[in-house]
């Protein structure tokens, strides 16, 4: 399409608290339209609370914004960036705002999930639409980039990691350590409803990633296990299973002594890796007499940056997609409808 179809490029992300005085409206905003009360919240602000109430996903944001700056202008892609949240500051609604401001009359957009599902992928596309009504005449045409989940520069940096975390075990753990990859738990509905056909992608996306990462680090055919972390929500709406900490227990059941724990359904080591991976997760294993490791996320390794430009090289100048596995290319052209809300029951 070429480089002039498009003047600046927006990274889309989730968003996290400054400080502890903004961790229960940042929940708000997390939860708004869904009538959870703050008691419930209170929980899950405790994990802000145990870092200071700042979430580290905005420090790694703008460290990734910083990474891809360098790689535009590397490779001359002249495109200025942006970042905008779903939850909190900046606000995507401010920074489209901005850019309407700016100038900017179209512009490519990297949501930070790699694969389909409604709070992945429509979502996402609901919040540009917001912020693009919100900003009135003059707001750019908001064109967002495809998933990624099994572009080689989201498995490389992961088979990085479980390399690295499979050195941190004992010497005589390693070959026998299982690889466990870990996902965000979603409502099964939502997972059935994901993807342009309503057939489940999430769940097989996320499968798909950790098989190739394990057999990138072990070879074809390496055994592996794909289970979920946290889950909200009334415990009676049914959540993909099974959770980490109870698939570590059965693991524990089986003889099994050591585990590298990769949050292969993340991009950065946010505040749900870091609680519920670094300390609820390293607890139970502890408790197990299990050896356990962590692998980290791809955050700014050089081939995620990469990967990141390649997309973006994608819509401007047609460069072939680079894709492994089989499930294809995902998020190009989403139809409208694709990855619907799940229903809401009463919280």
């Amino acid at each position: 399409m070429g480089f002039d179809a498009y003047d600046a490029f927006l990274v889309l992300s989730f968003g996290g608290p400054e400080g502890p005085d903004d961790v229960m409206p940042f929940l708000r905003n997390v939860t708004r339209g869904r009538g959870i009360p703050d008691e419930r919240l209170a929980d899950v602000a405790e994990h802000y609370q145990h870092f200071g109430g700042v979430s580290p996903i905005n420090a790694q944001n703008e460290a990734l914004v910083e990474a891809l700056r360098a790689e535009f202008a590397q490779r001359g892609i002249e495109l200025p960036i942006y970042l905008g949240n779903r939850n909190w500051h900046p606000l995507v609604e401010d920074t489209v705002r901005r850019m309407g401001e700016d100038g900017v009359r179209r512009a490519l957009v990297f949501a930070t999930s790699a694969t389909s599902s409604y709070s992945g992928c429509r979502q996402y596309r609901d919040d540009l639409a917001r912020a693009r009504a919100a900003a009135g005449d003059g707001a750019p045409e908001l064109v967002k980039l495809r998933h990624f989940f099994d572009h080689p520069g989201f498995v490389e940096p992961l088979a990085d990691s479980v390399r690295a975390a499979l050195s941190e075990l004992p010497d005589d753990a390693r070959d026998g350590a299982r690889l466990v990859f870990t996902a965000h738990s979603i409502p099964v509905s939502m997972n059935d409803a994901s993807g342009p056909e309503r057939n489940g992608l999430y769940a097989a996306q996320q499968r798909e990633t950790a098989r190739l990462v394990a057999e990138s680090v072990r070879g074809p055919g390496a055994a592996f296990d794909l289970v979920w972390q946290s889950r909200s929500g009334p415990p009676q709406v049914p959540w993909l299973e099974p959770d980490v900490n109870d698939h570590l227990r059965a693991l524990a059941a089986e003889g099994v002594g050591a585990v590298v724990v990769t949050p292969s359904g993340f991009v950065s080591d946010h505040v749900e890796v870091r609680w519920d991976l670094d300390e609820e997760a390293r607890a139970t294993a502890s408790s197990l007499g299990l050896a356990y490791a962590r692998a980290a996320t791809p955050g700014t390794h050089p081939a995620f940056v990469a990967a990141i430009r390649e997309l973006v090289e994608e819509r401007l100048m047609g460069t072939p997609p680079r894709f492994l596995g089989d499930l294809g290319l995902c998020g190009v052209d989403c139809p409208d409808g694709c990855c619907p809300a799940p229903a809401r029951r009463p919280a």
